[in-house]
């Protein structure tokens, strides 16, 4: 380097370069054996979307803060619940083909009375499936808490993020559409109820409906399917309100979609269940220049990405061509440590004695793995 002092080009600086490199490209460029690991997790009965878990915030020195990423790459086909081995899906209309999941309408749930509310509301079926904020939403929080809980409706999740799945209609006194959602929020006081909200357009176009929220007001208690509601405006007197859920009979789940960072199990469980996967991991950033290396190994291959990339920013381009030699053999030699595991064990085929067990899996790996 080109940079001999601490004020051309700081220790802080050239941590920085490493973590850029370590989180971002190193997961892209390789597959590594010592980055595959098992992700375990606990059901909660009647929740069927998960999502991938996020590293908390990392502070750098220099107080640069690293935000959240996912704590895993991606997951592989083999999966289990409670030991039993289930199907494995990456692509939604498979997955929903062999577990369908229908909308449940209930055409009369209410009757209006012309004022907006509130109306207490049942579902046509419960124990009904909960609405979903995926991982964007949730870094959109700036807190890293999943499902996000409050007494407020967080109105910094985008809409895109959210994934409603309990819907109440009406008609207003001028004949307007009214619809009431889900939002994907959660009581901070008790985690039954539900916050509602009104749907708006993106990106952040969801609002709260009047009337704050309790357990007697805008929400919905997903156990009893009991809902109080409050319109926008009144709704028209003795016209029917309608209530829509999704809802199926909760068991062991027996299939699992890995969609959108996204797990999605099922049937819904009944009772706690242990899901595991083979999973990549997304390492954690290096934080001083006292920390070992993860894996020590890597060292050499680590700090030619470092340097690849200051030389790239700095535009020197003689020395970048002189170091990329260097760092292609690195990274072969690396790769070298895994290709020795992947292939300790044979590739399963027509003949082999454990032919029969590849069947099962259902669904394509995540990006080819």
């Amino acid at each position: 380097m080109k940079s001999p002092s601490d004020a051309t080009l700081s220790t802080n600086l050239i941590i920085d370069y490493i973590n850029r490199f370590y989180i971002n490209d190193v997961s892209a460029r390789l597959q590594l054996f010592d980055l595959k690991t098992t992700y375990q997790f606990e059901t909660v009965p009647g929740i069927t979307s998960y999502n991938m878990p996020l590293y908390d915030v990392q502070t750098e020195p220099g107080s640069q803060n690293i935000s959240f990423y996912p704590v895993y790459q991606g997951f592989l086909p083999r999966c289990s619940v409670n030991g039993v081995d289930v199907n494995f899906y990456t692509e939604r209309q498979t997955f929903w083909n062999t577990l369908p999941n229908y909308l449940q309408p209930l055409p009369t749930a209410a009757t209006g009375n012309g004022s907006e509310g509130p109306y207490t509301i049942n579902l046509p079926a419960f124990p009904a499936i909960p609405g979903h904020v995926d991982m964007s939403g949730v870094i959109a929080t700036g807190v890293n808490v999943d499902p996000p809980v409050g007494t407020t409706l967080n109105t910094s999740i985008p809409v895109t993020s959210v994934n409603s799945r309990v819907f109440f209609t009406a008609t207003g006194t001028t004949g307007k559409s009214m619809v009431i959602a889900d939002s994907g929020q959660f009581l901070s006081s008790n985690r039954d109820y539900g916050l509602l909200m009104v749907p708006g357009k993106a990106p952040l176009g969801n609002s709260a409906p009047a009337g704050g929220y309790s357990i007697t007001s805008n929400t919905i208690n997903y156990s009893t399917g009991v809902a109080t509601v409050t319109f926008e405006d009144p709704v028209e007197d003795g016209t029917n309100i309608q209530a829509q859920c999704y809802f199926y009979n909760q068991g062991i789940p027996r299939g699992l979609l890995y969609y959108n960072n996204t797990i999605t199990v099922m049937p819904p469980p009944n009772i706690p269940y242990l899901v595991e996967l083979d999973a990549y991991l997304s390492p954690a950033a290096f934080l001083t220049t006292a920390d070992a290396l993860q894996f020590g190994y890597m060292a050499e291959y680590l700090s030619l990405g470092a340097a690849r990339k200051i030389l790239s920013d700095t535009g020197d381009v003689e020395q970048l061509t002189f170091y990329e030699p260097r760092f292609r053999e690195q990274e072969k030699l690396v790769l070298v440590r895994s290709d020795r595991q992947f292939t300790s064990t044979p590739t399963p085929n027509f003949f082999s004695q454990n032919s029969g067990s590849v069947g099962n899996v259902i669904g394509t790996g995540i990006g080819g793995w």
